[in-house]
């Protein structure tokens, strides 16, 4: 084939190309060698001389094209509605596959004569012409412009009247042509997807709008009779499977553009048109947690705007419920923190379950959790005990036990603990009563483990409420860390101070019966040294012991040297220290050689002191041991009644007076041979606890006079209201301040003047410089 542009007659070329366009666009058989001679034919008619003729060729194909469609229309109409869509969806297949190859027939024509004068994608995007311009189209878009223009839009409500009645049809059980119908459907997007700014216009004009607002009647009545034949339980599975049912038949007609559109108009009209019912039912299925019913209920209710609320806030109130019922009668026991914890795990795993941890259930357990932990009687002014009881049961975990927890129950016991601690309101609180049991723990020996205590307090170092407080109380809780690292210093030390032990020193107060029977020099010295002084040695002011309530009393000869050796090893290696000696906190091992049988009793040092005494007599006045001991007498009743109590001291009354004879209990036994009586400095009283909850309110107060100043120096002047929210704001993480407290603190600054009222406001204030 020539390229070189000739001459050529139009209307014999036309002829030769109509009969092979006839055999195109019906999709017949068409000759390589004929469709080869046609695509030069269109080339010649496109360079022809001395005109081109891409004009006449473009209306002659636009001719034979809209008259072939009208043929086929004529057809179809012919037919009779029974067969209607099988015939259209006959000729729409046909004359679609036809269009392509005729596109591909007229690519010269497209590429030179259209495309040169057709409007770009931009001008019709942003508007510089009207989308529906009388502008030239590729032949393939023509050919699809013809059918629409021809053939949709004069049978188009017959063709949607059809339709809809095949997708009845098939709603309501009965076999449709799934392949005819959605032929049909789609060819309404077909025929204008040439339409770039509007592909889907007569798709949803002609078609969408009429087939959703169909739906929409249809699930308004399927709704209505379900409502009224089923129980809500019945109802939710029905509209889950309608809405499957729903989903599937949209993938078998629709374009994917309706998918959505059909499951809404589904979802408005079975459920939320009738939400109140729904929400009627939603505290019976809460309260008898039925999980079945509950999935379904939150599967149809989350797509609607608003829908779960009312399920949210009976959740929350069941889980409320249930955690005070659980808890209101351990309210004065730490084995309240198992119960709560029991009724978390067990809504957490509910929730997973049946909510797939949707973010605004696990709220509503937030809330719930933490309005159980913090709740109060009305009208009680006793504050929450929750931080003292979690305290006292992380406490008797790390304490030392008979029972024997395994590492990791004690692990998943310390992380049930952290769990409630993340909602206390009164985190503070809860620092003050660890921070104090700690130390007892360590200062009496009782910790189980070093590690155990470590990890505590990592724990509650990385929880998050803990990274967002204030530097001061970050602070407190490294002192608790320093309480750990402290004791192993100590431990050190003493080491160090059996290691500096002068042997000349040590010999005027040991027997050498005892050195000839000991293995070594080393344990020689370790047992009169280090096993009877092993000294916690701490910084005051790291540790909340208070030395306020410290009692001197008359040190036993028997300690005496040991003692006087540590101070002046100590003295020597810390120059400038001061060492106080907590006789109150100390504890001993005394051996009893005087019965049937020996016993090691663990006591705390005052009751040794009382004790001693009796190896030279087997009964004493009270007089006598107070100048034996010279405590104070109401300190030396409790110990001398103490030991009353465990039957190693007799006295006539059982009471012990300042007027009692006390004498040895000759006969004691015991079936351990090594126990401990408990001091009564280590056990809890109320006086203690109230002391606590004292500081605690002290600290408050200097925390919200610290934060008022620090918002009033960043803002000058606020309002009352303003800086109320403020306060609250800040201290959340650590409490949750009254209002009251919050005004008192705002009192006592304008008294120190670091703030005064604005003249002639009575809700504002500015700052003093």
């Amino acid at each position: 084939m020539s390229l070189k542009p000739r001459r050529v007659d139009f209307d014999a070329t036309w002829k030769l190309l109509k009969e092979t366009l006839e055999g195109v666009i019906t999709c017949g058989s068409v000759q390589r060698v004929t469709w080869n001679d046609r695509f030069s034919d269109v080339y010649k008619l496109c360079t022809a001389l001395p005109e081109p003729h891409g004009d006449s060729l473009y209306q002659s194909t636009k001719e034979f094209l809209e008259e072939h469609v009208r043929c086929l229309h004529q057809e179809i109409i012919s037919a009779g509605e029974e067969h209607m869509l099988e015939m259209y969806h006959k000729h729409w297949e046909r004359f679609n596959t036809g269009a392509g190859y005729l596109n591909q027939l007229y690519g010269y024509l497209n590429n030179t004569y259209i495309k040169k004068q057709k409007y770009s994608d931009a001008d019709m995007n942003y508007g510089v012409f009207p989308v529906d311009a009388d502008c030239l189209l590729e032949i393939g878009e023509l050919a699809k412009d013809i059918w629409k223009n021809v053939m949709i839009d004069p049978v188009k409500h017959k063709l949607v009247v059809l339709l809809l009645q095949e997708i009845a049809k098939d709603r309501t059980g009965y076999d449709v042509n799934q392949t005819v119908v959605h032929s049909v459907v789609t060819s309404f997007v077909d025929v204008a997807e040439y339409k770039k700014k509007s592909p889907l216009e007569l798709y949803q004009e002609i078609f969408e709008n009429q087939f959703l607002k169909e739906t929409g009647e249809f699930y308004r009545h399927e709704a209505a009779r379900l409502k009224a034949d089923c129980t809500c339980s019945e109802y939710l599975e029905k509209v889950i499977q309608r809405l499957d049912n729903e989903n599937f038949r949209s993938r078998k007609f629709l374009h994917s553009t309706s998918y959505a559109k059909v499951t809404h108009e589904v979802q408005t009209r079975m459920v939320a048109d009738i939400i109140d019912f729904l929400h009627g039912e939603c505290k019976d299925m809460v309260e008898q947690e039925k999980r079945k019913d509950l999935t379904n209920l939150y599967i149809l209710l989350k797509p609607i705007h608003k829908g779960l609320e009312v399920l949210v806030k009976e959740v929350e109130s069941h889980i409320k419920q249930q955690g005070i019922q659980s808890v209101v009668s351990l309210k004065n026991d730490p084995t309240f923190v198992e119960a709560m914890l029991k009724v978390y795990h067990k809504f957490k795993e509910l929730i997973a379950d049946v909510f797939n941890n949707d973010q605004a259930f696990t709220g509503a357990l937030d809330k719930a959790c933490s309005a159980v932990i913090n709740h109060k009687p009305q009208n009680s002014r006793q504050p929450n005990r929750s931080p003292e009881l979690l305290a006292k049961y992380c406490d008797s975990l790390l304490k030392k036990s008979t029972k024997g927890v395994g590492d990791v129950e004690l692990d998943e016991k310390l992380s049930g603990s952290i769990i409630i601690f993340k909602y206390l309101d009164d985190k503070d609180v809860f620092q003050r009563f660890y921070s104090r049991m700690l130390a007892k723990r360590l200062i009496y020996s009782q910790s189980a483990s070093m590690d155990a205590e470590e990890s505590m307090i990592t724990r509650l170092k990385v929880f998050p409420s803990f990274l967002m407080m204030s530097k001061q109380y970050a602070n407190e809780l490294c002192l608790m860390e320093f309480i750990l690292i402290n004791v192993w210093s100590s431990y050190k030390l003493c080491l160090d101070f059996l290691y500096s032990v002068s042997w000349l020193d040590f010999l005027y107060s040991v027997s050498w019966l005892d050195f000839l029977y000991s293995v070594s020099w080393l344990d020689f010295l370790y047992s009169y040294v280090l096993v009877r002084l092993p000294v916690l040695c701490v910084l005051a002011g790291a540790w909340p012991i208070t030395q306020q309530n410290n009692i001197s009393f008359h040190i036993p000869q028997q300690l005496e040297k040991s003692v006087r050796l540590f101070e002046e090893f100590y003295n020597k290696k810390f120059n400038g220290r001061k060492l106080t000696w907590m006789q109150a906190l100390s504890n001993v091992e005394l051996k009893l050689c005087y019965l049937k049988k020996s016993y090691i009793v663990t006591m705390s040092t005052f009751q040794m002191a009382t004790l001693l005494p009796f190896e030279t007599s087997d009964s004493l006045h009270f007089s006598d041991i107070r100048t034996s001991t010279d405590l104070p007498e109401k300190e030396l009743v409790k110990q001398l009644q103490t030991l009353v109590d465990t039957k190693i001291l007799l006295t006539h009354e059982n009471l012990v007076t300042e007027n009692s004879t006390l004498a040895l209990n000759l006969t004691y036994s015991n079936k351990r041979t090594k126990f401990k009586i408990m001091a009564a400095i280590q056990k809890e009283n109320p006086q203690e606890v109230e002391s606590t909850h004292s500081a605690v309110d002290e600290d408050r107060k200097l925390y919200l006079q610290a934060a008022i100043v620090r918002i009033m120096k960043a803002r000058k002047t606020i309002k009352h209201n303003n800086l109320i929210q403020e306060v609250i704001s800040q201290a959340r993480s650590r409490f949750s301040p009254s209002i009251s407290m919050i005004k008192k603190s705002i009192e006592t600054l304008i008294e120190k003047a670091y703030l005064e009222r604005v003249s002639g406001t009575t809700d504002e204030y500015s700052y003093i410089a």
